[in-house]
């Protein structure tokens, strides 16, 4: 009986250990495929168009019939960010409501942690037959088996802001890479083009964190070459992880001159590590959150990069009404952002990007 037990003890484990063995290839090659997809597609190469260019284009949003039921999938609503743009959708249907049947359901995987959360939301969202889907992954890919569901179901998908999903019939945001781009130039212009700086650097899976570092780097390196990057690390989007950081950045570069970060809630950490400091370090963010404008207002943050949540959650809710009408939608389409510091922090949101409301069909 001893022996018998040992057998089976025995093929037990070795199945076990097989079937460990299939899980771990099939994650592999699932890993291996998504970062494939997202070689092949990157927004910031492409010949993206603006919403005021697809207006002109197409003309008025087409006319719907029948009710049109939306979701939209945030990444969490812990920042005010996702806060922000379900804001947006908000608005969106309660505007296009004068035009159409619609309504937008607007969710949040638990944390910017939780892939998996998010995609059962997805899955769930095509499991009741919406009639399209408005997503921002929290990965490049996390989301991508519920996109293919969502195809072969005829739902259509928008990938909205960030990460990236390679399979969406079209991608909504800012030009990531412009982020960077922008506060490297002012950083710069602000340093007389010397110094020393770092970057507080977002989640490494996140497609925004990347292009944001990438564009920062590429503009310093061609337009400011006395400017050094002392340093750069993750802090995963977490205000107390860069403050940590910034802390340890500011005894180790005595002479730290800036320091550039991949959002506002990490930059917001890194003001109160200089603040404690008593330094003079200037300090940029990305996102445009609310507490970035006040905190600018009190002379804290220096500024931040606003890619304007509440009128991007417009402009995609637009972009799938007129995908759904039979127009022709290109894959990328720009959405707007600019600096944000003390000479503009005030200025209205509209007046800065020259925002419209789009016209419905009759």
């Amino acid at each position: 009986m001893k022996k018998r037990g040992l057998v089976l003890s025995v093929t037990a484990i070795a199945v076990a250990a097989g079937l460990m063995a299939g899980c771990t290839n099939k994650q592999a090659a699932a890993t291996a495929q998504t970062e494939a997809a997202a070689d092949t597609f990157n927004p910031d190469k492409e010949a993206g168009v603006s919403i005021e260019e697809l207006r002109e284009k197409l003309g008025d949003v087409p006319k719907q019939d029948g009710e049109v039921k939306l979701g939209a999938v945030a990444k969490s609503f812990d920042n005010e960010y996702w806060r922000t743009l379900r804001e947006g959708y908000g608005e969106y249907q309660t505007k296009a409501a004068a035009g159409c049947n619609i309504t937008i359901d607007v969710t949040s995987a638990q944390g910017e942690n939780d892939e998996q959360g998010q995609l059962s939301i997805v899955k769930d969202m095509i499991n009741k037959k919406y009639t399209g889907l408005l997503l921002s992954p929290i990965s490049d890919g996390n989301l991508t088996p519920g996109v293919e569901d969502a195809k072969k179901a005829g739902i259509p998908v928008i990938n909205v802001n960030d990460g990236l999903i390679a399979n969406a019939d079209s991608f909504v945001g800012p030009k990531a890479d412009q982020n960077g781009e922008l506060a490297a130039e002012w950083i710069a212009d602000k340093l007389g083009g010397k110094g020393k700086v770092a970057i507080v650097i977002g989640m490494p899976k996140a497609f925004a964190a990347r292009q944001r570092t990438e564009g920062f780097e590429n503009w310093m390196a061609a337009n400011a070459k006395d400017i050094e990057i002392v340093a750069k690390q993750n802090a995963d989007w977490d205000r107390q992880k860069s403050k940590d950081l910034a802390d340890t950045w500011i005894k180790q570069y005595p002479d730290l001159n800036a320091i550039f970060c991949n959002n506002d809630t990490m930059a917001l950490g890194v003001v109160e590590a200089v603040k404690s400091s008593g330094k003079d370090i200037l300090v940029v963010g990305v996102d445009g959150i609310g507490e970035a404008y006040d905190s600018i207002r009190r002379g804290e943050l220096d500024a931040t990069i606003d890619s304007f949540p509440f009128y991007k959650a417009q402009i995609a809710g637009e972009v799938m009404l007129r995908r759904l009408g039979g127009q022709e939608i290109p894959r990328v389409l720009w959405t707007p952002q600019a600096l944000i510091d003390s000479e503009n922090v005030d200025k209205p949101a509209e007046e800065i990007i020259g925002w419209t409301d789009p016209v419905y069909a009759k």
